[in-house]
C-alpha cells in the first residue's frame, strides 16, 4: 500500500517543496522515517500513532516507511505530523489519496488537535509557486498563510474536522487574509521630548534617507527616549515590506493568530550582552538573528561601547550588503538585513566627559580606552554622529509641547516620495542605498560644494566610504528642503554630522 502527500519545508526565510511517500507492507511492525529527519521529525511517529487511534482509526500493525523527499535535504520541525497522518490513512484506504493540488502542514497533539507551526507564510508562498491550489494549515496559522495570493488556505482545528472535509461530510471555510494596514497607534511621540532641536533634526534626516546614526551624550539627556520615537516618523511600510518582514518573523516563530503580519516597522533593541550569533543568526538549523528581525526597521544599540567588539564587527558586512550569510554544517542560508542602525553612547565611562560642571573624573587614557571599543570601520559606516547636550532647567520646566511626530513624519514622507520618484523601480527606496555609480548622477555638487568637500576631506582625513556617505546625507537634506540640486549649505550640514572628536587609543 502506497500514497503520496505534498508538504513544504523552510530554508532560511524561503519555502521549498517536500513530498511524503508512505509505504505500508507486511513484516514485523515498525515505523521508519527516512530523508534526513531531525529529532522533532522522528518523534512524529508517536504523535501520529496516538492521533490516529484517538480519532477512531485503526493504526496499521505493519511495517511503515515514510520517505521525505528530497531525501538529501535535512528536515526539521513538527510540521510533517499532519501530512504523515494523511499519508498513512490514505495508504490504508481509510480516505482517498489527496489530489496533487493539495498540501498539508501542521503539528499534531496526541488527541489530533492541530498546533501552530513556524514559517507558515514562506511555505504558503512556495505552495503558490509550486502550483498548489489548496493548503491545509493549523487554524492559528491560517490568517498568516492567507497572505499568499493564488492559493486557498483552509484553517484546520483538528484531524476529525479535516477527515470529514476530505470525505465530503463537512465544510471548512477558507481563510480570508486581513487587510494589510500600517500600525501607527500607540507609538511614542516626539512631542514628549524637551529641547534637543539638533538631535531631532538629525533623526529627521536619518528617517528621511534611511541613514545610520550615532547619538552621543551624558546620562539622562534623552538619547534612548528619542531613539524609541524614531519608528513614529518613519514612512509606512509597503505591502512588499510587510510580507518580507512577516516571512522573517514567521520563521522565527514570532507570529500568531492575533498578530499574523508585521504591519509596523520593526524596532529591535537587544541588550549589550547579546552574542555575535544572536545578532547575525545561526543555530544547528540557522534561524534569523536580531539584524534580520530589524529588516525594514530599526536596530537600536544602547550603550554602544558596552557591546562585545566581536558582536559589533558582525554588523559591518550586513550594513553594506543588506543581507547576512550564515554558514553551518547543516547548510548555508542568507537572511535579509536591510535596517537602520541607531546607536547611543556616553562620551566616557562615567558619562560626563566635557560637561561644564566638571564632574567627570575620567583621565584622557580612560576616554581613549572607552572610545577604542568601537572600531574605525564600524564608525565609518555610520552616516550621522550627533551630540546630545544635557538639558537646562528652563528647558525641563517648559510646558509648551514640542513638535509632534505627525508633523515630522509629513516632511519625511515628502522626502521619501521624492526619492521613490527619483529611483523608480530599481529597488533603491532611499538615499542611504544609492549605489556608487548612481552617486555621480544624483549627488553631483556645484563648484562651491566641491571646494567645501575638498577642504573637509583633507582636514578630517575622510575615507572614500565617508565621502560617499556625506554625499548621500547631503542629498537627503536637499530632499527635505525640496531642492533638486545639492547646495553648499546642504553639504555643510552633512559634514557637521561627522565632526565628533573620537579619542584614538
Amino acid at each position: 500500500m502506497f500514497s503520496k502527500v505534498r508538504s513544504f519545508g523552510v530554508s532560511g526565510v524561503g519555502g521549498y517543496p517536500v513530498e511524503l511517500e508512505v509505504y505500508i507492507t507486511n513484516g514485523l511492525p515498525a515505523f521508519d522515517i527516512v530523508g534526513l529527519p531531525d529529532t522533532a521529525v522522528k518523534e512524529s511517529r508517536e504523535r501520529v500513532r496516538a492521533a490516529v487511534k484517538n480519532n477512531g482509526f485503526k493504526f496499521p500493525v505493519s511495517r511503515i516507511t515514510v520517505n521525505l523527499a528530497p531525501a538529501d535535504r535535512k528536515k526539521a520541525g513538527t510540521l510533517y505530523d499532519l501530512p504523515m497522518l494523511i499519508g498513512i490513512l490514505a495508504a490504508c484506504g481509510e480516505i482517498d489519496a489527496p489530489k496533487d493540488d493539495c498540501a498539508f502542514l501542521g503539528e499534531l497533539s496526541l488527541t489530533g488537535e492541530l498546533r501552530p507551526i513556524s514559517g507558515a507564510l514562506p511555505m504558503a508562498i512556495a505552495a503558490e509557486r509550486e502550483g498548489v491550489k489548496k493548503l491545509f494549515v493549523p487554524a492559528e496559522n491560517a490568517a498568516e498563510a492567507a497572505f499568499a495570493e493564488g492559493v486557498t488556505v483552509y484553517p484546520v482545528e483538528n484531524t476529525a474536522q479535516l477527515i470529514r472535509f476530505l470525505r465530503g461530510d463537512g465544510p471548512i471555510e477558507p481563510a480570508a487574509p486581513p487587510e494589510l494596514t500600517p500600525e501607527l497607534t500607540g507609538l511614542p511621540d516626539f512631542s514628549d521630548v524637551k529641547g534637543q532641536e539638533n538631535v531631532r533634526r538629525a533623526l529627521e534626516i536619518a528617517a528621511a534617507g534611511g541613514h545610520n546614526i550615532l547619538i552621543v551624550g551624558p546620562p539622562g539627556a534623552g538619547k534612548s527616549m528619542m531613539a524609541k520615537r524614531l519608528p513614529g516618523i518613519l514612512p509606512d511600510m509597503s505591502r512588499e515590506e510587510m510580507i518580507a518582514c512577516t516571512e522573517i518573523y514567521s520563521v522565527a516563530g514570532l507570529t500568531d493568530r492575533r498578530h499574523p503580519v508585521v504591519a509596523a516597522r520593526p524596532f529591535r533593541a537587544p541588550h549589550h550582552t547579546v552574542s555575535a550569533t544572536a545578532l547575525s543568526g545561526g543555530g544547528t538549523m540557522p534561524r534569523p538573528g536580531e539584524i534580520s528581525l530589524a529588516h525594514n526597521g530599526v536596530l537600536f544599540l544602547d550603550e554602544l561601547p558596552e557591546y562585545n567588539p566581536a558582536a559589533l564587527e558582525v554588523l559591518r558586512q550586513p550594513l553594506e550588503d543588506g543581507e547576512v550569510t550564515v554558514s553551518r554544517v547543516a547548510g548555508t542560508v542568507t537572511f535579509p538585513s536591510r535596517f537602520m542602525l541607531v546607536c547611543a553612547m556616553n562620551p566616557c565611562k562615567c558619562g560626563w566627559y566635557g560637561h561644564p560642571s566638571g564632574r567627570c573624573r575620567c583621565s584622557e587614557n580612560d576616554v581613549r580606552r572607552y572610545h577604542s571599543r568601537i572600531s574605525g570601520p564600524l564608525l565609518d559606516r555610520i552616516d550621522l554622529i550627533v551630540e546630545v547636550p544635557a538639558l537646562e532647567y528652563e528647558e525641563l520646566r517648559r510646558r509648551t509641547p514640542s513638535e509632534p511626530s505627525a508633523a515630522i513624519k509629513a516632511r519625511v514622507d515628502a522626502a521619501r516620495q521624492i526619492q521613490r520618484g527619483r529611483f523608480g523601480g530599481d529597488g533603491t527606496m532611499c538615499n542611504a542605498h544609492i549605489g556608487t555609480k548612481e552617486l555621480r548622477k544624483f549627488c553631483a555638487l556645484s563648484a562651491e560644494g566641491e571646494e567645501l568637500m575638498h577642504q573637509a576631506f583633507d582636514a578630517m582625513g575622510l575615507s572614500a566610504r565617508s565621502y560617499d556617505r556625506i554625499l548621500r546625507v547631503a542629498r537627503t537634506i536637499a530632499d527635505l528642503a525640496g531642492s533638486e540640486t545639492i547646495e553648499p549649505e546642504h553639504v555643510a550640514e552633512a559634514i557637521q554630522y561627522r565632526t565628533y572628536d573620537f579619542r584614538e587609543a
